[in-house]
């Protein structure tokens, strides 16, 4: 697999950064404050990673727009309580992406995030300066639809051929297999590594950190 790609897409959560059980907490907090039945903890780490509005639908799929809008503000307040730093990357991340750079490759950002959200998290990280481009999903289409993804290749005019996605939830996978690009799964973040498998990823590492050994 060596020398293989020219651009890695990561994920950001659960992939680069441990904010997994935080993401779950402010959901669930969202919908208390909402007077809405809070979702269990694997419901709700099954929709990180797509859209806030789509990931709000998917466990409240009977709320009017009123209540949607309060659910995501609510979401949005708590969400950025919390100030994260360079401690929150999982370890080792940020030395890998600085090592990947350095050895030629091209980096990039696919997420679920808001750009708000990923703007604070890129500085609070000081990881902005590592990635070529990002693309948040309010300015596109959400997980697993591929626009994402082919916009990012569109923009690095990198041969899909030789383009990873990176990411530790099934809406990654399925956005890679959409985009008939080749996939590597991480199980530190949202899914369980028997879900990714089913979306034959090339590989599926504990830690993102192991991709060094094998790219």
């Amino acid at each position: 697999m060596k020398k293989r790609f020219d651009l890695i897409i990561f994920d950001w959560d659960g992939t680069l950064i441990n904010s997994i059980d935080w993401i779950v907490h402010c959901l669930q907090q969202a919908a208390i404050d909402c007077a809405c039945p809070p979702p269990e903890t694997q419901a709700a780490k099954n929709v990180i990673g797509l859209s806030i509005n789509k990931a709000m639908h998917s466990l409240f799929p009977e709320i009017d727009e009123q209540r949607l809008k309060q659910l995501i503000s609510s979401y949005s307040k708590n969400y950025f309580s919390k100030a994260m730093n360079r401690d929150d990357l999982f370890p080792g991340v940020y030395s890998m992406l600085i090592k990947l750079k350095d050895q030629g490759y091209q980096l990039a950002v696919a997420t679920g995030k808001t750009r708000a959200e990923l703007i604070e998290v890129l500085e609070a990280t000081g990881t902005e300066h590592l990635f070529c481009v990002t693309r948040c999903a309010e300015e596109t289409a959400s997980k697993p639809d591929p626009l994402m993804l082919h916009e990012i290749i569109s923009h690095t005019q990198a041969a899909k051929e030789r383009v990873l996605m990176v990411g530790d939830s099934i809406h990654d996978l399925q956005m890679a297999v959409n985009a008939s690009i080749s996939s590597i799964a991480v199980s530190c973040g949202a899914n369980s590594a028997s879900s990714l498998q089913a979306y034959q990823p090339l590989l599926c590492l504990e830690q993102p950190t192991e991709l060094l050994n094998f790219i």
